[in-house]
């Protein structure tokens, strides 16, 4: 297991992160405790949550149970719990099912993180992340009709000041190692990183975007952030919400798939899609390498890739996503995925 510096911290984490956002759902409690246990002995030591979670379907009685789920673990095992990385996320502004969908600021941090270390079972988080800016994101295919022009750039840097000062507070109190951004632009980040460095608060250490063959808008401004400033990427959806398997091809929808609930993949099935799916898989039957594997191997190939996030919703898959760490991708095969991404550049 190839392990990553978390952005200037000094941490080391695995090249995958087990995702939890299924625990509550379309995983249970026994099946989710057992997923901990296999991942951390197979030299995964990055778990990500986020208080929203479980998902597929998100509901207001669901909030925060895959955290209760982690947390019951923790408790049955309180002697593990330096063993791993745990980061979790404030949801923000427009998430009704908290705070009745209140933005992210001093009134909200506090009683946020202290809910989530609660449900956690922890007395502090290792990487706290805000979901999504203020502001709104691009992401989750609204880069299509994206338009910042109403957006007030003073507002905005106010909140952010004002939300590094209460996490400084948090982490000299011990609750906050490290602090992390999801869904943020370019601009965003470096405002961030900017009156961090001038007010000697906590620094952005990571971003947690969707990242994978199918979706890669990280590529250009962010890419050169990430490089330039030490902010890695903590890649979400690899595998594109499992397209990459290959198990939706010709229209297949899986008993108790993430399809089989969420029938437009959060808008990534549109017609381009299973052209490029195919592409793919072509280049992972011509290289005879494991579709799978071939997607999350490539990710570690990223210059920016600090960790990539994988959800399993069963055992046997999470253990079939383990061999992946084992896959090198030969430059032939780079080639030929550079070439796929050329041919269909945005399938979504």
């Amino acid at each position: 297991m190839q392990m990553n510096e978390m952005g200037r911290t000094g941490i080391m984490v695995s090249e995958l992160c087990l995702g939890t956002m299924t625990f509550g759902t379309q995983t249970n409690a026994d099946d989710a405790h057992l997923q901990i246990d296999t991942a951390l002995a197979a030299g995964i030591n990055f778990i990500d949550t986020a208080e929203m979670y479980p998902v597929n379907p998100i509901a207001k009685e669901t909030v925060g149970g895959s955290e209760k789920i982690i947390g019951d673990w923790l408790a049955k095992n309180p002697s593990r719990r330096d063993e791993f990385i745990l980061a979790t996320k404030h949801a923000g502004e427009g998430f009704a099912h908290a705070r009745d969908g209140a933005p992210i600021s001093k009134a909200t941090i506090t009683e946020t993180l202290e809910a989530s270390l609660r449900r956690l079972k922890t007395e502090y988080v290792d990487l706290y992340q805000f979901h999504w800016p203020n502001r709104g994101s691009y992401m989750f295919r609204k880069n299509w009709a994206y338009d910042p022009s109403s957006q007030n750039r003073t507002q905005t840097v106010d909140n952010m000041l004002e939300c590094l000062e209460v996490l400084q507070g948090h982490v000299k109190d011990g609750k906050i190692r490290h602090f992390g951004l999801s869904n943020e632009s370019a601009w965003g980040t470096a405002q961030w990183l900017r009156l961090s460095d001038q007010h000697g608060f906590p620094r952005v250490a990571t971003m947690q975007n969707e990242y994978s063959l199918l979706c890669r808008l990280y590529d250009t401004d962010m890419a050169e952030l990430s490089v330039n400033e030490d902010v890695g990427l903590i890649a979400f959806s690899p595998l594109a919400a499992g397209l990459l398997s290959g198990k939706y091809q010709q229209g297949v929808i899986p008993e108790k798939s993430r399809r089989s609930i969420v029938k437009d993949l959060g808008g990534r099935i549109t017609d381009r899609v299973f052209p490029a799916v195919n592409a793919y898989l072509d280049i992972a039957q011509k290289h005879g390498v494991d579709p799978i594997h071939m997607a999350l191997a490539w990710c570690r190939t990223r210059p920016f890739m600090c960790s990539a996030i994988f959800g399993a919703t069963t055992q046997a898959q999470l253990e079939h996503i383990l061999k992946a760490p084992s896959v090198i991708l030969t430059q032939e095969c780079l080639h030929d995925i550079a070439v796929a991404h050329k041919a269909h550049p945005m399938p979504y």
